[in-house]
């Protein structure tokens, strides 16, 4: 036994000797600073997995503006200069946004390649997004939102809401389900038929019964989503793999062609999965998977976070309540707990500077999101001052973070300033600076150029109508004023807004209206 473990032992220090000796990278003579890590494959991932942003603002210090670090089998190129963002802009030629998204979707969702250039799809997913979240679109989703998230906080959620008593639960549990169930509803569509329908409330019970169930399998799912970028099979996790299974099935044709009130982005890519793809009926349904969790997996953290700073900044408050209290002056909409809803359009929602300056704060302290571009091939990377060779097959990346978190940008960058994006006049504020040079790129939570996140406009006008109509019907408090601000989850650096670590206990109950 001694003699196995010893031949054993003996057998991994040679192929760890053998790996540093002829596998590591080596640095060439042109390209940037390299961290390989002391680990094959793995290299730096398990240091700038524990905590990315100190990780890298410890080689920032180290080497520089730019470095390569091996994570995980990739060599990846951080620029940390926003003054050379652009340069990441204007690489088209030899840099592609595409191959890492494709891939990524992929391996998590278990579609077959969208990437046309594979033969399963001749789809521009990324065109048809822009087309139905933006635009004319949009409309239509702020609407049908506006109408749901009422719904829901009102009727779904009667039976917890009884005159004068307070409700006490978990912020993060309450944003969450009021945000899933009428996001889900809004691109979805309802199961039931509202009009003169003598069994509506039984169906509607059975419906949300259904949205809650797709609430869980999602954050079964989504637990396991870092660990599904990062490269580990889905049937690792058995549980998770069966939560996006029972996902796919509810978002099958067959099944969505029984629902009312598609939305514009699901009725055309339900059209141009049929039409233009080769996938078989799962895979076509698991588009709807990805399509899902991109709508919920960053706006319900960015909720959360938005009404927690709120709830303990007393002035932020009363300025966003204010403002929200003039919105609906001017909209000349009433307050009621009777079959008339709130409606607040686009250009209504549009001017909102305070509530806009509250989310762009909030978002800016939780955000961590990374952009990538794959290098098609060698190539020579020139930034404002110097340039760089880079590999084919390289990735070149932001990470915003170390932005948002700049002290000669922001000051004070740890701290919630409700007003920090708004200037004088009271007006948005777009003027940042660094060593006194003004800043194009200094807010970055949806990514920036032609990757930039499709469907941006919809989420923040989504937590705007979230806090609009939490501030006219609820009083809302937290049951311990002087609770810490919870760290953020940092497993899921990289892919957006981070989760907080705990939850937050807050109560709220229905206004005397």
């Amino acid at each position: 036994m001694f003699l196995a473990s010893w031949i054993w032992g003996v057998a991994v220090i040679l192929c760890y000797v053998s790996w540093f000796l002829l596998g590591r990278r080596r640095r060439r003579q042109g390209e940037p600073p390299l961290e390989n890590g002391f680990l094959p494959y793995v290299g730096c991932a398990l240091k700038f997995g524990a905590n990315p942003l100190e990780f890298l603002k410890e080689k920032q210090k180290k080497h520089g503006h730019i470095f390569t670090c091996h994570v995980a089998g990739k060599y990846i190129h951080f620029l940390t200069d926003p003054f050379s963002y652009h340069a990441l802009m204007r690489q088209g030629k030899h840099l592609d946004w595409k191959k890492f998204h494709f891939a990524t979707s992929a391996k998590a969702f278990g579609h077959g390649s969208i990437d046309p250039a594979e033969g399963n799809t001749t789809e521009n997913f990324h065109q048809t997004f822009i087309r139905t979240l933006q635009g004319n679109a949009l409309d239509a989703l702020i609407e049908a939102m506006m109408e749901n998230l009422q719904y829901v906080m009102l009727q779904s959620r009667a039976p917890k809401l009884q005159s004068n008593t307070w409700v006490t639960e978990g912020l993060y549990t309450f944003c969450c389900q009021v945000m899933f169930e009428s996001g889900f509803l809004t691109l979805f569509g309802k199961e039931f038929n509202s009009n003169n329908d003598k069994n509506l409330s039984s169906k509607q019970e059975t419906e949300r019964a259904h949205i809650l169930n797709a609430l869980e399998n999602f954050k079964e799912f989504d637990k396991i989503f870092p660990a599904l970028v990062a490269g580990l099979p889905i049937h690792l996790f058995k549980s998770a793999h069966s939560a996006r299974e029972k996902l796919g099935e509810a978002l099958l044709h067959k099944n969505l062609l029984k629902r009312d009130n598609l939305s514009e982005l699901v009725t055309l890519r339900m059209f141009l999965n049929d039409t233009l793809s080769t996938f078989d009926d799962m895979e076509k349904a698991k588009t709807h998977v990805a399509v899902l969790w991109a709508s919920q997996a960053n706006t319900i953290p960015a909720t959360f976070w938005t009404l927690f700073y709120l709830l303990k900044s007393p002035e932020a408050m009363r300025a966003a309540t204010k403002e929200v209290q003039s919105t609906l002056e001017s909209a000349e909409e009433s307050i009621s707990l009777d079959d008339k809803h709130i409606s607040l359009n686009r250009k209504q929602l549009d001017n909102m500077p305070i509530l806009d300056s509250i989310i762009k704060e909030a978002m800016r302290l939780s955000s961590a999101s990374m952009t990538f571009r794959v290098a098609k091939e060698d190539f020579t990377l020139h930034l404002e001052n110097d340039f760089y060779s880079i590999r084919k097959d390289d990735i070149v990346a932001l990470y915003p973070q170390l932005l948002h978190f700049d002290p000669e940008i922001y000051d004070d960058p740890l701290t919630f300033k409700y007003d920090r994006f708004l200037n004088e006049k009271g007006e948005e504020k777009t003027d940042f600076y660094r060593n006194g040079r003004k800043l194009k790129y200094y807010y970055m939570p949806f990514g920036t150029g032609i990757a930039k996140c499709p469907g941006r406009l919809f989420a923040v006008h989504e937590i705007k109508q979230f806090l609009a109509l939490i501030f006219s019907y609820f009083e809302i408090e937290l049951v311990d004023s002087n609770v810490k601000c919870p760290s953020l989850d940092q497993s899921r650096a990289g892919l957006g807004i981070l989760q907080p670590s705990n939850d937050i206990d807050f109560r709220y109950r229905l206004k005397c209206l």
